[in-house]
This record gives structure tokens, C-alpha cells and sequence, in this order.
């Protein structure tokens, strides 16, 4: 990669590296099109390599080149593009660059969170039936991803990140994986970055291990990853020629038993993969006693769930609260133990298996199990739990840098973004991690007997009001326009008992087209045209990834009123004009009407 990506990139040194490896016995090479500065550069170490091939004067036969598409460089950032267009384009210019009719792996660069993995999983299978693919591969994957992909087709390879210092993979059970499925599993970053290498040279164990073989620090560290099995492939980014040979030279590396000792002694991430190791479960007898490991989306309830399960003789630790990392939580667990403790509820966001990993690895010492207990909150109650705990922590919405200087201090304090990164990044917890068992329990919201009233609650913006000058919605107090007979129908319902409430956005507001004053003023002049006495809250922010909780269909603002008027919100009717209206009403429990029905005046009468 570094031979296409680094500002000071000679070619022709390019060039003379990867012909040093071919010369040394190399015979795999990993591209791909995003190994360049950016977008302009698309393709650069493709063509390298296919420059150097073209040169180069021995036997190509057994030289596979893989490739990868499905990230950009736009301006030289890193950008995931996994529609199943531009899989398709993207191998299709790789193909051009690499003078070839058909790439011997072509992989996936990443997942693309606004992609479904399905949808690019698929457009690689049409590559391999098309005859453009020989294989097909995925990178950056964690094992509830292969699997959902392998259900579509064969997946011939798989590259993450492996190596001395990383063991994310083999936590995460992606190496175990592939290895127990005859998947190849490319580890990239096997030397663990630039920096890594550098440490390499002054580590005494590998120092230890390479003054018996005559070799260097690195080249110990790629022939450990090629012992832990013959299914993993490094693929380490070689820069100089000296390099590329030592690469070669780490390949007839056999190490000894005596090695691998000194090795998983101080690097103890290849400890679950060798063959005829004690696990911890086998060390240690069971226990009475067991570790409650609670999973679930922000906002979910497991502080809910983790106080009843204290309230049944837990001890419960979270890092929130003890501080530090989540490994840090294992120390205090153990002192938990051995003072008597022997049930303990963990309710931390355990959104992945390495996450999960340690925990029941260190359960499975201690001789104790490991219940999962999984909350299968919705996306959607788990938002309206975070604007009520935001609500009545800080007695209202707060804005986004608000909750941005909020959440260095209190933990239920985050944008919606959280909730959908968790999303994305959830392993759903599975036996084979070492789970005792796994209680899927769901959320079931504790009714409030204090609310009782009830209300209609209108979206405002051309549902009640219009703007004179064919605006978005209007913003100035001349341009309001109130639609023929909406008024009559909230005054009747207001001479009912109802509550009358809107709902509006202003997102000009945080444009600085328009201030809240004049908004303010604006909603004024609308009340005195209707005759209603409504109160009207907005967002002020503006469109793209929410960054507020006061945007539609996100429910803080149908919070804020619940919580304010203390609204039955099975009483409540949301009148609305929108797509995103029928499930922003379901989100919060209100019964939806469509504008037209709802005022339709002898729908209304009956109303």
C-alpha cells in the first residue's frame, strides 16, 4: 500500500521492490484500487504491479494478485463505497489496471454502513459467475458478516487484521472462524504497523527466539503467524528491497516448541489457536456462582435490569461507574469473587465477541459460567429512553454541543448516532463464544399512572399553515398563511378538552437565515390567526445524519410534550402529511391520522 499512498512515492523503487520479492519467491500479492493519494490517483499500486510484472523476467504462472474495491479516496480520505454499481465498476477499472480478464481474488475493502452487506455480497458473486473473479473475498469482517455473506455464496478468503499485538480477530472469533470453516485468512498489518515493526527490533522475547534461527525480530514474528496454521496468509507492506527479501526469508522459518513457549509467554494471542493447550475451563473446577453479562443497545434498560438483578444478590460492576476500559472491570471482578461475591452483573454495551471475550475467558478460569442476558430493545424505545432520561436529568433536549460536553460527565447522554453505530457493530452473542446460556429478554415499557391527559398534536408546516411566498414553511410572521378550515377543527377539539400541541422545523434557525426571535414571533402571529391557544415546539436543526434528538421522526419532541402536559400517549392523536409521520406516531404510542381525514370536518363532528 505504502508504495502508492506515501507523498514521496518513487515508482521505479516500486517497481524494484516487488520484482526483489518475485525474485525471493514471493508469489502473492494484496492491491488494491484505493492504494493511492485520491480519488484522481484511483488504481496507482494496481498499475504498479502490473508494471512490474510486465518487467520482470521469471515465470509468472504461480503469481496470484488479489485486489479489493469498494472503498474511495475522495480528497484522499477513505470513504466505503459498497453498491453493487460501483463493486461492479470498480472491478472492471481494476481489471484495465491490472492488464488481466479475470482478478484471481477479488475482495470486498470493507463493509459500507449505508450499504447492506447483502447487496455487495451478492454484486461479488455476479463478478465470479461473470467470469471476472476467480474468487471472491471480504476484508474488515466480523463473523456474524461472513456468515450472513455465506449464506449468499462461497467465500474463498477473508483479510483482517492479525499479528503479535493484535489479537482483535482472535477475540472476535473471526481467525477461529475461518480456519475451522477452510476459509484463508489473510492477516494484514502482521508486523502491526510501521511503529510496530520499530518495537520489533528491541522485544527481548523475539530477540531470544531469532538469535537461534539467525533471522530478525520480524521475520520471527511473520514465521509465528505462519505456525499457528497453513491457513493464514501475512501479507506484510514492504517498502525496500531488504524487506521484500526478508519477507521471503520468513517463510522457511520452522520454529521449535521451545520457541513457541517463549512466544506465548509474552505474546499470548495465538494461545487459543495451538492445538493441545489447556483452555482455562479445563484448569479450573466449577463453581456455584455465575457472571451475568448484559448486552443491549444504548438507552435499552440494562441498568433496569442490572438493578433487579441486584436487588436479587448481584454485585454489579460497570465501567461507567469504576472507571477505565472494560478490561479494567476484571480486577475489580476478581476482588468481587474472592471476597464472596460469586454472582456478578456486568451491564456495560458488550457489542462484540472481542469485547465479550475477555470476560469469559476469565470466568472460564475462575470456574464460573457465563449467562448472557441479551435485551432486545428496539431501536425506536431505546431513542424515546434516551429523551427521557435526558428530559428529566436536564429538563429538556439538549442540543448537539450540549451533548457533546454533557457526555464527558454522564454516560446517558449521546446523540443518535450511538444507538446507530451499535447497530452496525453488533455480534450478536452466540454459545460458541462460551456462554452458559443465552436469556433474550424483552423490553416491556412500565405504564405511568400520573399520565392520563390527552391531546392532538399537529405538524405544522403545510398541515396547518403555508407560506405566502411558496417557501419551505413559513418563517416571518407576513408570510403565515393558516389553511382553510384547520382552525375551526382544534378549536372544537379545544373546546373538548384537548390539549392542542405542534410540531414544526426550523432548520434555518442553525443556518443563521432567520433567528429563534423572529421564529418565536412567527409562531405568535400563527396562534392569533388560528384562534388556538397551541404551544409549538421546533427543531432548529439542520437536514443530513441526525445530530439532535428534536428532529422527526427521532421522538423528542413527542417526549418533551409527554412529559410536560403528562399525556396518556395512547389518548394522544399526531396529524401529520408525511412519510416519516404513521412511524413517528407508532414510535411514541399515539394514534395517527392523516391531515386530510382528520380534517375533514364531518370526520371531525364525529370525532
Amino acid at each position: 500500500m505504502r508504495l502508492s499512498t506515501e507523498r514521496d512515492r518513487d515508482e521505479a523503487r516500486g517497481v524494484e521492490v516487488i520484482q526483489a520479492a518475485l525474485d525471493a519467491g514471493v508469489t502473492f500479492f494484496d492491491t488494491a484500487d484505493a492504494y493511492c493519494w485520491d480519488a484522481h490517483d484511483t488504481g496507482h499500486n494496481e498499475r504498479l504491479i502490473a508494471r512490474a510484472l510486465a518487467t520482470w523476467n521469471g515465470d509468472r504462472a504461480n503469481v496470484i494478485v488479489a485486489t479489493k474495491g469498494g472503498l474511495t479516496r475522495p480528497g484522499g480520505r477513505w470513504v466505503a463505497n459498497g453498491r453493487a454499481s460501483h463493486v461492479r465498476a470498480a472491478c472492471e477499472a481494476s481489471l484495465r489496471a491490472l492488464c488481466v480478464d479475470r482478478i484471481a481474488l477479488y475482495q470486498l475493502h470493507a463493509p459500507d454502513p449505508r450499504t447492506p452487506l447483502s447487496t455487495s455480497v451478492r454484486a461479488l458473486a455476479s463478478l465470479q459467475r461473470d467470469g471476472l473473479a476467480e474468487h471472491i473475498g471480504l476484508c474488515n469482517v466480523t463473523v456474524g458478516q461472513i456468515e450472513e455473506a455465506r449464506r449468499i455464496t462461497d467465500v474463498s478468503a477473508v483479510q483482517v487484521e492479525l499479528s503479535l499485538w493484535n489479537d482483535a480477530n482472535v477475540l472476535g472469533g473471526v481467525v477461529e472462524y475461518c480456519l475451522a470453516n477452510d476459509i484463508r485468512l489473510i492477516a494484514h498489518r502482521p508486523l502491526g504497523g510501521s511503529q510496530r515493526a520499530r518495537r520489533a527490533r528491541n522485544d527481548a522475547a523475539l530477540a531470544d527466539v531469532a538469535s537461534r534461527h539467525h533471522a530478525s525480530a520480524q521475520e520471527i514474528a511473520l514465521a509465528w503467524l505462519m505456525d499457528l496454521s497453513a491457513g493464514i496468509l501475512p501479507i506484510p507492506g514492504a517498502t525496500r528491497v531488504e524487506t521484500a527479501r526478508s519477507i521471503a526469508r520468513a517463510r522457511a522459518i520452522q520454529l521449535t516448541d521451545q520457541d513457541r513457549a517463549v512466544l506465548l509467554d509474552r505474546f499470548p494471542v495465538g494461545r487459543s489457536l495451538r492445538h493441545g493447550q489447556p483452555t482455562p475451563a479445563a484448569m479450573v473446577a466449577p463453581r456455584d456462582g455465575e457472571i451475568a453479562l448484559i448486552i443491549g443497545l444504548p438507552g435499552a434498560g440494562k441498568t433496569t435490569l442490572a438493578q433487579t438483578l441486584v436487588a436479587h444478590g448481584y454485585a454489579r460492576l460497570n465501567r461507567d461507574e469504576e472507571g477505565g476500559s472494560l478490561n479494567d472491570l476484571l480486577p475489580a471482578l476478581g476482588r468481587q469473587v474472592e471476597s464472596g461475591h460469586s454472582r456478578v452483573v456486568l451491564d456495560n454495551t458488550y457489542v462484540s465477541r472481542k469485547s465479550r471475550a475477555s470476560v469469559i475467558d476469565w470466568a472460564a478460569a475462575a470456574g464460573l459460567p457465563v449467562r448472557c442476558l441479551w435485551l432486545s430493545t428496539s431501536v425506536e424505545d431505546a431513542q424515546v429512553n434516551a429523551c427521557w432520561r435526558m428530559l428529566s436529568t436536564y429538563g429538556r433536549l439538549l442540543g448537539p454541543e450540549e451533548m457533546r460536553k454533557a457526555s464527558r460527565k454522564d454516560v446517558n447522554v449521546f446523540p443518535p448516532g450511538v444507538q446507530f453505530r451499535y447497530q452496525r457493530e453488533l455480534e450478536p452473542p452466540d454459545v460458541a463464544e462460551g456462554f452458559s446460556r443465552i436469556d433474550v429478554v424483552p423490553f416491556e415499557r412500565a405504564r405511568d399512572p400520573t399520565l392520563t391527559d390527552r391531546a392532538v398534536i399537529v405538524w405544522c408546516d403545510n398541515v396547518l399553515v403555508r407560506s405566502r411566498s411558496n417557501q419551505r414553511a413559513p418563517l416571518m410572521a407576513d408570510d403565515i398563511e393558516v389553511i382553510e378550515g384547520r382552525a375551526e377543527v382544534l378549536r372544537r377539539y379545544q373546546a373538548e378538552g384537548w390539549r392542542v400541541l405542534g410540531m414544526a422545523w426550523r432548520p434555518e434557525v442553525s443556518a443563521e437565515r432567520v433567528t429563534s426571535q423572529q421564529i418565536d414571533a412567527g409562531l405568535a402571529r400563527m396562534r392569533e390567526l388560528l384562534g388556538v391557544a397551541i404551544d409549538v415546539q421546533y427543531c432548529p436543526h439542520g437536514a443530513g445524519p441526525p445530530v439532535c434528538w428534536c428532529r422527526k421522526p427521532l421522538p423528542g419532541l413527542g417526549v418533551a410534550f409527554i412529559r410536560t402536559y403528562r399525556l396518556d400517549a395512547s389518548r394522544c392523536i399526531y396529524v401529520g402529511a408525511g412519510a416519516q409521520d404513521p412511524g413517528f406516531a407508532r414510535r411514541l404510542g399515539f394514534q395517527y391520522c392523516d391531515a386530510v381525514d382528520f380534517f375533514d370536518d364531518r370526520r371531525a363532528l364525529n370525532g
